[in-house]
C-alpha cells in the first residue's frame, strides 16, 4: 500500500510511540478492504508499539479503529485515511501512543474537563484541504479524553450513508445522532461550541490584556506579515482573527508564489501561523472584529469584539480579507450546504456520477469546471458576459472536456430545490430574454470576492465595493488606522501581494509611532 519512501519517513515518526497501540480492522469483501488490510499491515511492520487484528465488528466496512493497548478505542477511520486524511492518520497514531501534541497546555485542560457523553462522525472527501482540520481536532479530543468518540467517515465510500443523511457538504460533523457543524472548524471553534462557558472565559481573559502598541485585524498572508515585522521591530504586537490562515485556508493549489514551485493553502496557512508565533506575538484566534473604535483625548484606538471583549491599541492594521461572493438570487441561501457549494475541491467528490453547475467564467470558475469534470457526470458552466474571462490555456482544456457544456450571456435568476436539496437552476437568456431552466443536483458558485469590511462601514472610508481606501502606504482615513491585503483598494488580489502589503503596512505603522512618540 505504501511505497518504500514513505515507509521510511513513517518509520521515522512511529519510532516516537512510546506505548503500545492496538489497530482493530472491520472489512468485507470490496477492493477497498483489501487496499486497507495493506496500509494496516504496512503499519504493523513499521513498528513493535503496533498491533494488529481484522476480527472488528463494526457495521461500516472497510473500518479500522486506532486506540490504547487494553483500552476500548475511541477513534475509527471509516475509509481509507490517504490524500489530505494521512496526516490525521500519523497524528492519530502518535498521539494515542504517547507522543505529546503540539498544543497548548490550558487547551488539552480544556478537552479533559469536557462533562458529558460526545459520539462525533465526520463525513470527509479524500480532496477536501478543510476536512483535515477538523478530523484532528476531534481526534485529539476523543485521545484527552475518555468521554468522547469520533468517526472519519469517507462520503465517497458510504455513498448510502451521505444520501440517507443528505451530506452535500464537507467537512460535515454529527454529535450523538444529530447535525453539529459543517465546514472548516478549528480545535477552539469546536471546544467553544460543547464548552458552554468557554466564550465568557475568553472574553474575560481578553479584556485584561493591555493595550498593544500594534494590533494586527485578521490572520491572512497581509497580517501575519504585518504581524512578523512588527514583532521584528521589538514593539508589543498582537494579532486576533476569526481564523488563521483566512482565505488562504480554501485555496487547493498554489503555483506563482514566488520561490515555491507549489504548494497548498492549508500548507501556506500553517506555515505563516508557525512564522508569526516563532516571535513574541500574542495571537488571539476564533474572534470577529465588531467595531472600530477611534482614538480620541489621549485613549488608544479600540477594537470591540462579537464576544464582548475589546482589545486596545496605539495603532491598528486591518487585514480581514475577503468572502466568497455571493450570486445574490432565491434559493442560494436556502440551499447552501444542501447543493449549493463554494468549494469544488472540498465537496465535488460527494456529486459523483451528478450533473452540477458552476456560475462564474473567470479563472477560479473554469478550473471548477475542470476539475470537476473529472468527478460528476456533467458540468454546465454558466457565464453572465459573452465571452469567458479566465486564462486561454484555461479555456483551451475545458472546451476540451465532453461532458462539459458552456452556456454564455445567462443570467442567473434562481437557484431550485425540493426542499431539502437542489434540483436545478433557472437562468434568463440575455441575447433574448428567454427564461430557461436546468436540471441538476449542485451547483458551485465561483464569482469572485468581497471585502469582510462590514464592521467598518461607519468608521472608515470605503469604496462602493466595501474595499477600505488606503493610499500608498497603507494609511486609511484615519490616522493610525492601517489596512492591507485584499480588504483594501489595492489592485490584484494575489497572496504574494497581500504579504508586502502587510509588510508596508507594518512599516508605516511603526513611523506612525515614532513620530507619535516625538510629539508626546
Amino acid at each position: 500500500m505504501l511505497d518504500n519512501a514513505l515507509k521510511t519517513q513513517l518509520k521515522a515518526y512511529l519510532d516516537k510511540l512510546t506505548q503500545p497501540i492496538a489497530l482493530v480492522a472491520s472489512l468485507d469483501d470490496r477492493d477497498a478492504s483489501q487496499q486497507m488490510k495493506g496500509l494496516i499491515e504496512d503499519l504493523d511492520s513499521l513498528s513493535d508499539k503496533i498491533s494488529v487484528s481484522f476480527d472488528g465488528q463494526s457495521s461500516r466496512r472497510p473500518s479500522f479503529t486506532v486506540g490504547k493497548a487494553g483500552e476500548p478505542a475511541r477513534i475509527e477511520f471509516a475509509g481509507i485515511p490517504t490524500g489530505h486524511e494521512f496526516t490525521s492518520l500519523v497524528l492519530a497514531l502518535l498521539h494515542t501512543g504517547g507522543h505529546p501534541p503540539k498544543t497548548d497546555p490550558a487547551v488539552l485542560d480544556q478537552i479533559r474537563q469536557l462533562d458529558g457523553e460526545f459520539m462525533f462522525e465526520t463525513y470527509i472527501s479524500l480532496s477536501c484541504q478543510n476536512c483535515p482540520d477538523v478530523v484532528q481536532a476531534l481526534n485529539l479530543m476523543a485521545t484527552f479524553n475518555p468521554n468522547v468518540r469520533h468517526t472519519m467517515i469517507d462520503g465517497a465510500l458510504f455513498q448510502d450513508e451521505v444520501e440517507a443523511r443528505q451530506v452535500m457538504s464537507v467537512p460535515t460533523t454529527y454529535l450523538n445522532g444529530e447535525q453539529f457543524g459543517q465546514g472548516r472548524a478549528t480545535l477552539s471553534e469546536i471546544l467553544n461550541k460543547v464548552d458552554t462557558g468557554a466564550a465568557k472565559r475568553q472574553a474575560a481573559a481578553l479584556n485584561e490584556k493591555d493595550t498593544y502598541d500594534v494590533l494586527v485585524v485578521g490572520g491572512g498572508p497581509a497580517g501575519a506579515a504585518a504581524a512578523v515585522y512588527s514583532a521584528r521591530k521589538g514593539i508589543r504586537t498582537g494579532v486576533v482573527a476569526e481564523r488563521f490562515g483566512g482565505q488562504v485556508q480554501d485555496t487547493m493549489a498554489i503555483e506563482n508564489f514566488i520561490s515555491i514551485k507549489e504548494t497548498e493553502g492549508p500548507k501556506l496557512a500553517a506555515a505563516l501561523e508557525e512564522h508569526v508565533k516563532s516571535y513574541d506575538v500574542d495571537v488571539m484566534d476564533t474572534q470577529r472584529a465588531a467595531r472600530l473604535v477611534p482614538a480620541k483625548d489621549g485613549q488608544p484606538f479600540a477594537v470591540e469584539l462579537e464576544s464582548g471583549a475589546t482589545l486596545t491599541a496605539k495603532s491598528v492594521i486591518i487585514s480581514t480579507g475577503a468572502r466568497w461572493r455571493q450570486v445574490g438570487v432565491p434559493g442560494e441561501d436556502e440551499y447552501r450546504n444542501r447543493g449549493v457549494a463554494y468549494c469544488p475541491h472540498c465537496d465535488g467528490p460527494l456529486f459523483k456520477g451528478k450533473h452540477v453547475a458552476v456560475i462564474g467564467g473567470g479563472n477560479s470558475g473554469v478550473e471548477a469546471a475542470i476539475d470537476l469534470a473529472g468527478i460528476v457526470g456533467k458540468v454546465t458552466l454558466f457565464e453572465f458576459a459573452d465571452t469567458l474571462r479566465a486564462d486561454a490555456v484555461l479555456q483551451r482544456k475545458l472546451h476540451s472536456l465532453p461532458n462539459v457544456t458552456v452556456i454564455t450571456e445567462a443570467q442567473t435568476t434562481e437557484i431550485t430545490g425540493d426542499g431539502q436539496k437542489v434540483n436545478g437552476l433557472s437562468y434568463t437568456e440575455r441575447a433574448t430574454g428567454e427564461s430557461k431552466h436546468v436540471a441538476l443536483e449542485g451547483v458551485f458558485v465561483q464569482i469572485g470576492l468581497v471585502p469582510n469590511s462590514g464592521w467598518l462601514k461607519d468608521t472608515l472610508e470605503l469604496t462602493p465595493q466595501g474595499e477600505i481606501v488606503i493610499d500608498n502606504r497603507g494609511q486609511t482615513s484615519i490616522p493610525g488606522v492601517f489596512a492591507a491585503g485584499d480588504v483594501t483598494t489595492v489592485p490584484y488580489k494575489q497572496i504574494v501581494i497581500a504579504l508586502g502589503e502587510g509588510a508596508k503596512a507594518s512599516l508605516a505603522s511603526f513611523d506612525y509611532l515614532i513620530r507619535q512618540g516625538s510629539e508626546d
